[in-house]
Formats: structure tokens, C-alpha cells, sequence
């Protein structure tokens, strides 16, 4: 698989939606993962992150103009233990739930499918790391509609063992900017990890469409250690 540019990959699409990457720095020490968001709709736009342990949650800018909270204020990053599960929706509590019942990644996002926002039926997009005793791998999912139809949910999960230096992958919940928006297809894209975290932070932002990003997270976990380092950037202030 042809290696991309994740800032190429942002540039020169108007509205990729959601995106999770994961993946390795450039020195093979650190576990990199970044998530932003980004809205069309002023109920969208009116969103920030904040911390919330060793997680996130979305939280609304401006609680007056807060309409419809079900899809848009939910922890897209959850902590438990070695594991840091990140993703697009409150699936990461169904995640997190399963994980301390025994259940898999895969096993816990059985009970959940595409997002209930017809005709969009906007893709949940999920991702677990792991990094424990000095080691790090990945898993990702997807769960979508059947072509645009809700009648049907195709499920989607990779799994990335001792994944390379450098490397990470990409996924996000449109092609791109639509009437309905059409959903992400393929598996997740391979990308470029380059340079530390406030670098990394900075190229993604600025890649990002200026009047539809709303946030971005970005976290670098020593995989020797498990210590690790945030940076949270809101177009809201």
C-alpha cells in the first residue's frame, strides 16, 4: 500500500467528517494517535474539547445555542489501564463497558451500529491502543451503512500488530463534502507519522478546512513507560 500525506490527505478534502490516526513516531518510541471533528451545522461548530480524566469530552461552546445534544456531545477518548479507546461517538463507553466485562474491542461494538442521522447514517469509527511491557499494537473499526441503506450495518475491524516507525493509519467518516454525505470506504489509509507532538499537532490543524474545523486531540504515549504527553486545540476560545 502506497504511503500518503496526511497533510495532503486534509488539504484536499473539504470535509472529511471525523478522523482517528494512529500509529508510531518517526523514533519508534512513542504510540501517536490524533481525533478532530468538524461541523457544517452552527450545532456542530458550537462544540470544544475538554479533559476529563485521562480522557476527553466534547462540551458546548456556547450552552445557549446547544440544540440537539445526542450525537454531538459524547468522551471520544476513554483511559482503562494500558488501553486508550478513541472514537467518534458515545461508543466509547460501549467500548470501555464491554472491555471491563471481559469483551473485546470487536465483541463490544456488536451491540451498536451507523450513527441514526439519515440520510447521512454517519459511519461510528472506533480505535483501541495498547500499550503494555514495552510493546504496541493498534485495532480499528468501522461500522457503516450498507451502501446508504440503514436496512443493513457492514462491520469493519483491523487489527495492526508491532506496527512500524513512521507509520500510522488513518480513517475518517466521509469521502468527502455531500448531499447526503457519502461515507468513508475502504480500509484506513496509510500515512506518514513526522516529528514530535507539537509539529504533528500544528500540521494537522492547519491542514485542516478553516471554516469546518472545530477540535483536535493529539496524545504521544511513551510505549516504554505508558507516560504520556495531550495537546488540545479548539477554534472555539
Amino acid at each position: 500500500m502506497k504511503m500518503l500525506s496526511l497533510v495532503e490527505e486534509l488539504e484536499e478534502n473539504e470535509y472529511p467528517g471525523r478522523g482517528i490516526v494512529i500509529g508510531v513516531s518517526e523514533d519508534g518510541k512513542k504510540a501517536v494517535t490524533a481525533y478532530f471533528i468538524m461541523g457544517r451545522s452552527g450545532n456542530s461548530r458550537n462544540r470544544i474539547f475538554v479533559q476529563e480524566g485521562e480522557g476527553i469530552r466534547t462540551q458546548a461552546f456556547d450552552p445557549s445555542r446547544l440544540e440537539d445534544p445526542s450525537l454531538i456531545i459524547y468522551a471520544p477518548v476513554r483511559v482503562l489501564g494500558h488501553r486508550t479507546v478513541v472514537t467518534n461517538g458515545d461508543q466509547t463507553d460501549t467500548v470501555v463497558g464491554g472491555l471491563e466485562k471481559g469483551l473485546t474491542f470487536e465483541q463490544s461494538l456488536r451491540s451498536r451500529e451507523f450513527e441514526p442521522d439519515g440520510p447521512n447514517y454517519t459511519p461510528r469509527i472506533s480505535g483501541m491502543m495498547n500499550v503494555k511491557e514495552g510493546k504496541f499494537d493498534y485495532v480499528m473499526s468501522i461500522l457503516k451503512s450498507n451502501n446508504g441503506s440503514p436496512k443493513g450495518c457492514n462491520r469493519y475491524t483491523y487489527a495492526y500488530e508491532n506496527p512500524a516507525a513512521g507509520e500510522g493509519r488513518f480513517i475518517h467518516t466521509y469521502m468527502h463534502d455531500g448531499n447526503p454525505l457519502p461515507s468513508f470506504e475502504g480500509e484506513p489509509k496509510l500515512v506518514g507519522i513526522e516529528g514530535g507532538i507539537d509539529e504533528f499537532t500544528d500540521k494537522i490543524w492547519k491542514s485542516l478546512n478553516e471554516d469546518n474545523k472545530v477540535s483536535l486531540f493529539v496524545r504521544y504515549i511513551d510505549i516504554a513507560t505508558g507516560e504520556y504527553e495531550t495537546r488540545i486545540v479548539n477554534k472555539n476560545k
